[in-house]
């Protein structure tokens, strides 16, 4: 346990009544917070209460839409990336923020380079044998960052914010890509920067790592911030309890439908799946009508498993069998041919062309089949289908050509379910299929999940929310590492269950908490 250091400067960060909303729907609501200068603060709860975004607007990547924050005791008016560095405040972040083609020493001293009249002086490596040694990594300054492994991209973006000689450094998820080790030498680092005056906030999944280094922890639920107390005062189950709360309200979940055991073959099969990405000997399978789930902390290997089975990432070793034929050299065409669809964590970056219209990126992929005779769209029929599954999902505005940058992140969700089961799939992949939007949108895609087993189809569900997998599927895997670390059955599993199951994994960078 870090022993409480007492704040000597004061304040330097103190946020009063601060709100933000994305697209009409609150993220944070009425955040009181007063950050001491000189400390570690740790920021957890659960997926989606707001630790990031809250991160976000102390590093001015996001507006505040209510109340106001205070720096080093100077209000603040207006509020971004290059103003905060100003002010002494820096960001690292979970979604890396490098640039692929630059060299390690590049991408570290970005913007912050030595110049000799006007000129680059050429001096980032010397500069970044300093930050290395401050750090306890260790990389080729002049390493193309896109040819690095995650993990060393997350020490680079490490070592970004520590170039910036920040008074207050935001470090969002910091050790997530980190082996044990490497996430012990930046704990060390950050206990460094402590002793000599830097604030930090710590925005972790990783309880044992908030209680081992931080000074005091403030928990946040739902978007609104339930307390904060001295680290010293905390335990893991304490967090927890605090992170859960006891009058959560949920949107039902849709009444599963009862499954048994018929000897039928699985309509997917998956056999010692392995691939360089980090999936290691996976095997599972999925019957007709079944919700299966995937389960496990940050960097555990969920999306990679879900990316090996549908062909986006090449495997290595293993099988995969799709109603009774084994698929061999999987491609994401070949798979949507054969009825095996997935539908990616990022709506923005991975889902959706943000540049086209509802009916356009719906179709995209299905184009052929609305295809006739000298390569004529047949435009009535394909409105014809896009109307449909605008009905069927509710989307709003219920424009066939409607602007999709504009809709909400619910809606843009709704368009992205329904380009991927236009052509009613044998399989559906589905990789966190309700992150970033509203309850009433949460809970048609939920009706949706529940009706595409009905229908027959076999679902694979990952989702970082424990309540979401327990609530739809009929099984599910428990995830770490890139491997399947044990399976359980939703009902007769809790929340709790699952949490101290991950945090007591016998590996010894595993007990951490799948909350974020």
């Amino acid at each position: 346990m870090a022993a409480i250091r007492k704040p000597e400067d004061g304040l330097c960060l103190r946020l009063s009544g601060v709100g933000k909303s994305f697209g009409g729907v609150a993220v944070l609501s009425g955040i009181d917070l007063a950050i001491h200068a000189g400390e570690i603060h740790g920021l957890v709860g659960e997926n989606g209460a707001g630790k990031s975004t809250l991160g976000k607007i102390i590093g001015g990547y996001h507006a505040a839409s209510t109340g106001a924050i205070e720096v080093f005791g100077d209000p603040v008016k207006s509020w971004t990336p290059p103003l905060a560095l100003e002010r002494g405040v820096a960001m690292m972040h979970q979604e890396l923020q490098l640039v692929p083609g630059l060299t390690v020493a590049q991408n570290v001293f970005l913007g912050i380079e030595d110049k000799r009249l006007g000129v680059l002086a050429q001096t980032e490596n010397k500069r970044l044998a300093a930050v290395m040694a401050a750090s306890g990594f260790d990389l080729d300054p002049n390493a193309i960052t896109s040819e690095l492994s995650i993990a060393d991209q997350q020490k680079v973006e490490v070592m970004r914010a520590l170039a910036r000689e920040a008074r207050v450094i935001v470090m969002d998820e910091p050790t997530s890509s980190l082996t044990a080790d490497e996430a012990e030498r930046l704990h060390d680092t950050m206990l460094r920067l402590r002793e000599a005056g830097t604030t930090i906030i710590y925005v972790s999944h990783f309880l044992d790592d908030i209680l081992s280094v931080c000074d005091r922890v403030t928990v946040l639920r739902d978007g609104r911030l339930v307390r904060t107390g001295n680290a010293a005062d905390e335990t893991k189950g304490s967090i927890v309890s605090a992170m859960l709360g006891g009058d959560r309200t949920e949107t039902p979940y849709p009444q599963k439908t009862i499954r048994t055991a018929d000897g039928t073959l699985p309509l997917l099969k998956v056999d010692g799946l392995s691939a360089s990405s980090g999936v290691s000997n996976v095997s599972l399978h999925i019957a007709a009508g079944e919700i299966v789930g995937l389960m496990g902390l940050v960097g555990s290997g969920r999306t990679e498993i879900a990316r090996a089975i549908f062909g986006a990432d090449r495997a290595d070793a293993g099988s995969v069998t799709v109603d009774g034929s084994r698929y061999d050299d999987r491609t994401p065409a070949q798979s949507a041919e054969r009825g095996i669809v997935m539908v990616p964590e990022d709506r923005r970056k991975q889902g959706l062309v943000m540049t086209l219209p509802v009916r356009a990126n719906m179709t995209l992929p299905h184009l052929k089949y609305f295809t006739g005779a000298g390569g004529i769209i047949r435009t009535a029929l394909e409105k014809k289908r896009i109307r449909s599954l605008i009905d069927y999902f509710q989307v709003t505005p219920p424009r066939v050509d409607g602007d999709v940058p504009h809709y909400s992140g619910g809606n843009q969700q709704k368009v992205l379910l329904g380009k991927w089961l236009m052509r009613d799939p044998k399989v559906v992949i589905l990789d966190e299929p309700s992150r970033g939007v509203d309850v009433g949108a949460r809970q048609r895609i939920h009706e949706a999940i529940a009706e595409l087993a009905d229908k027959g189809t076999a679902v694979l569900l990952i989702s970082s929310e424990i309540e979401e997998v327990l609530g739809l599927a009929h099984r599910a895997y428990l995830v770490h590492d890139g491997s399947l670390a044990g399976e359980v059955d939703p009902e007769t599993t809790t929340t709790q269950d699952v949490l101290w199951t991950l945090f007591h994994q016998d590996q010894p960078d595993s007990a951490r908490s799948v909350a974020s």
